[in-house]
């Protein structure tokens, strides 16, 4: 048997996508950070959904507090602007699963409705699926991921559609709280300077639009090349300042 995982703020565009897709799992755990929109209302009008709230600590610690309230051993952890599809859940639950495995999970990601086939967004694996009793999500506040020591990948082939960026705004939101994140969990660790900001936003763009051929995408392709720098520079502008602040 698989619990699975969402997490879920102000989540009303997508949950209800999300949550009906994953109706065949007999759990789904939903923890909520402070939604204020209809989330948990829509939430509510499913059956197999259990949900539990918690202040926003970080991805990672989130994520294993959700695992905790599960019922069982095996966890599926799914966005909630993230809607598994028929031959996705198919997959899995023809799966003979191994505890000493993780398996990563193939997305296919959309902007403005298209989907966008290089940009380094596809192909693109996600560890989702795993042994709560063997292993757990590391303890970043941002990109997280699930721990693989002494562990074996599985790369499972089915996509689960991911639409994360549906308008501009989604971009600035993410932009800011990813950079946010990224600065507090590095501050006094990493190095960091104008300088330093600049040259990584260039090499993002550079990275996503040229090495990823980004410019096959079209117009979506130069939004997220721009995006993807835009993230860099203020990740790294953040950082210098809270590392500046360190010896305020």
């Amino acid at each position: 048997m698989i619990s699975v995982t969402v997490l879920t703020y102000n989540s009303e565009e997508t949950i209800e996508s999300c949550l009906r897709a994953l109706s065949s799992f007999g759990e789904v755990i939903l923890l909520d950070t402070g939604s204020k929109d209809s989330t948990i209302a829509i939430a509510q009008k499913f059956p197999n959904v259990r949900i539990f709230f918690n202040e926003f600590i970080g991805f990672g610690p989130l994520h294993n507090i959700a695992t905790s309230y599960a019922s069982h051993d095996w966890i599926l952890s799914i966005d909630a602007d993230e809607v598994m599809t028929e031959e996705s859940i198919a997959e899995i639950k023809k799966l003979e699963l191994n505890e000493r495995v993780v398996y990563a999970v193939l997305f296919r990601n959309y902007l403005n409705g298209k989907w966008v086939r290089f940009s380094g967004w596809y192909p693109e694996h996600k560890l989702r699926l795993y042994n709560k009793t063997v292993t757990k999500f590391t303890s970043d506040f941002v990109h997280e991921t699930i721990e693989t020591k002494g562990l074996k990948v599985v790369y499972l082939k089915k996509p689960v559609s991911h639409f994360s960026y549906r308008k501009v705004s989604h971009f600035l939101v993410k932009m800011e709280k990813y950079s946010e994140l990224f600065s507090e969990q590095n501050r006094g660790k990493r190095k960091s300077s104008l300088a330093k900001a600049i040259g990584k936003s260039w090499a993002a763009f550079f990275r996503c639009y040229i090495l990823k051929r980004g410019f096959l995408d079209g117009k979506e392709g130069y939004i997220i090349a721009r995006y993807q720098a835009d993230v860099a520079y203020y990740k790294y502008l953040k950082l210098d300042e809270k590392n500046l602040s360190l010896h305020l």
